[in-house]
């Protein structure tokens, strides 16, 4: 199967494809690895509503990820998160490191994640 663009009828499909988790023996832990986006939605609307920043948890949140999706979890990260999360999200990956170069240039980062960031 071609994933030219992420939907709601192939982002499972491409998920498990790229799902490497030697821990994992069920579905059931694919869907807790799944869950970690609905997390980072929930962290990242708390930062807009509240502006209560939990730097450490999104960071392994997003760590995690990487180690079970591996570089598609960049695709399926701005696929489950709303445009509006896309600057914040772009911030942490930009810090971790995990962010392509050129892709959506007119995203700024968010100036006070980006002094937290460097404060760790």
């Amino acid at each position: 199967m071609i994933f030219s663009e992420l939907n709601e009828g192939n982002y499972i499909l491409f998920a498990m494809k790229h799902y490497e988790n030697p821990h994992s023996c069920t579905r059931e832990d694919f869907d807790e690895d799944m869950k970690r986006f609905k997390y980072l939605k929930r962290l990242f609307k708390r930062y807009l509503r509240e502006d209560k920043l939990r730097t450490h948890l999104i960071i392994n949140h997003l760590i995690i990820l990487y180690n079970v999706f591996g570089e598609a979890a960049t695709p399926l990260l701005f696929f489950k998160l709303e445009r509006e999360y896309w600057c914040i999200l772009k911030t942490f990956l930009v810090f971790l490191n995990k962010y392509p170069m050129g892709m959506l240039p007119e995203l700024q980062l968010e100036d006070e994640i980006v002094e937290e960031l460097e404060g760790l």
